[in-house]
């Protein structure tokens, strides 16, 4: 693949990632017409331009105004990785000095890109490669976009998925920019449907995605039971997950939105039937989905995965008790693109072949 340069600018020059309201701030600032705002916004989001000269449709004067203060903001990847089932992880440079991975998973008819939300994650949870990584740096609305545009797949793309590095709800503002971008008329135009967004449960973040999109939800539990949970996950000690099941519980999701609950498997710890019981009971009055999850073996970390017959047995366990339970088909591991494999720091060798 062909390497790109890294941009490292102020995000505020960067019009990748900039809502409609932004642009027409922009447009005014240069003595534009507002109706401007709404061409620019379509060759950003709907075009997929990447300079600015390439915006026909603005005057030359007006094109030459543009180009003197922003730049569009678009990155290539560096490189890429393919794995044995088809899986590609990407590492995409970031408009700061970071680097993220982004994972493509082809699926017959699907063909779902894993995002990244942040450089490294403050979470911690001991299971996860991007959380031993340490924090790094909020990820922009354009750096986001960056991905989903950027890939060579972009335009077969049919779901993205906000599960690659990061909290999400740890970097809200940006994040609800790049929500709004991905589903309103003047953006993309995609279905909130297309779109997940998982989350270990930060609550004040959880609270304003729950108000402000139709999304769908992912809610990674992996025990029914707090002390358990909280060994493996500290924001157990903040946000306890029976306070974020609470709120869960005063919205609908029987008709647009979907809520889902991640759930890995690790062995002779959580895979039992006395824990698929207590997560039955725990989820009964929820409309709901549990994905069952392959553990991945962290260096360092003496967790146990669960055998394949451990994992068949819980999810047919919760399927009698009326909740649909999938065990999920585990793609990338070869290529370190699983769940909880992703991992990158800034000293990160953009040029290894």
């Amino acid at each position: 693949m062909q390497k790109s340069s890294i941009i490292s600018a102020d995000s505020s020059k960067l019009l990748l990632g900039k809502t409609v309201e932004e642009l027409k701030q922009i447009a005014g600032d240069l003595g534009m017409p507002q109706f401007t705002a709404n061409q620019i916004s379509g060759w950003l989001y709907k075009k997929r331009v990447s300079s600015i000269d390439e915006m026909t449709n603005l005057s030359l004067a007006h094109r030459s105004r543009l180009k003197e203060k922003y730049i569009i903001g678009r990155n290539q990847p560096n490189h890429s990785q393919t794995s044995t089932d088809g899986t590609v992880k990407y590492l995409f440079p970031t408009s700061g000095s970071g680097c993220v991975e982004t994972v493509y998973i082809p699926d017959r008819e699907r063909a779902t890109l894993c995002v990244s939300s942040q450089i490294g994650c403050k979470m911690n949870c001991l299971f996860c490669m991007t959380g031993r990584q340490g924090f790094s740096g909020q990820l922009t609305a354009g750096d986001m976009l960056n991905q989903i545009l950027s890939v060579p797949e972009s335009d077969t793309l049919t779901n993205v998925v906000f599960m690659g590095m990061g909290e999400p709800l740890d970097n809200k503002d940006e994040l609800f920019k790049t929500l709004e971008i991905l589903t309103s008329g003047y953006g993309f135009g995609w279905s909130p449907k297309r779109i997940t967004v998982s989350t270990i449960g930060v609550l004040p973040g959880l609270k304003r995605f729950l108000e402000a999109t139709q999304v769908h939800l992912a809610l990674s539990l992996h025990s029914p039971f707090s002390a358990e949970r909280l060994s493996l996950m500290p924001v157990e000690k903040v946000w306890p997950m029976a306070e974020l099941l609470n709120l869960i519980r005063q919205y609908d999701f029987t008709h647009q939105r979907r809520v889902s609950f991640e759930y890995i498997c690790f062995g002779g710890l959580n895979d039992d039937i006395r824990h698929a019981a207590a997560l039955a009971r725990l989820l009964k009055a929820i409309p709901c989905r549990v994905n069952l999850i392959k553990y991945h073996a962290v260096p360092g970390i003496a967790l146990p995965a669960s055998r394949p017959e451990a994992m068949l047995a819980f999810r047919d366990y919760l399927n009698t008790q009326g909740i649909i339970a999938t065990v999920r088909a585990s793609r990338g591991e070869d290529i370190l693109a699983a769940c909880g494999m992703l991992r990158t720091h800034q000293e990160t060798s953009l040029e290894k072949p």
